[in-house]
């Protein structure tokens, strides 16, 4: 399977992005954050104070124009996200935002329920 570019993935549903994350995300086993000088970007949604995370770097950066041009994609692998990011992101009550793309905001995903979906898509791909 070969990895879409930026054009195809914007015109994916939230759905469609959900699902080209977790798939992605799972296969080179880390999650794609903007920084800058304060730590990782936030977003606000009505509802929720959010981290936005991509499948990759060319993703992240990507949204990293404007007022974000100063910030850097960061990768964080997937083993440091399951035991440290979901637990902080959960105390700290924040959700993650699941590939925000220039198109449309993303999907709104808390952090332990992305994490199960992580795990359960990479246990797939090591069975294979």
């Amino acid at each position: 399977m070969t990895t879409p570019d930026i054009d195809t993935i914007q015109k994916y549903n939230s759905e469609q992005l959900y699902s080209h994350f977790v798939s992605e995300a799972a296969t080179h086993k880390q999650i794609w954050i903007l920084t800058d000088e304060y730590g990782s970007v936030m977003l606000n949604t009505d509802d929720e104070d959010c981290v936005p995370v991509w499948p990759s770097q060319e993703q992240a950066e990507a949204w990293a124009t404007g007022e974000w041009s100063d910030c850097k994609a960061e990768a964080i692998p997937l083993d440091k996200w399951h035991s440290r990011w979901t637990a902080g992101m959960e105390e700290d009550g924040f959700a993650a935002v699941v590939c925000p793309i220039e198109s449309q905001d993303g999907l709104v995903v808390y952090p332990e329920e992305l994490d199960k979906a992580l795990k359960k898509k990479s246990q797939k791909l090591a069975n294979k």
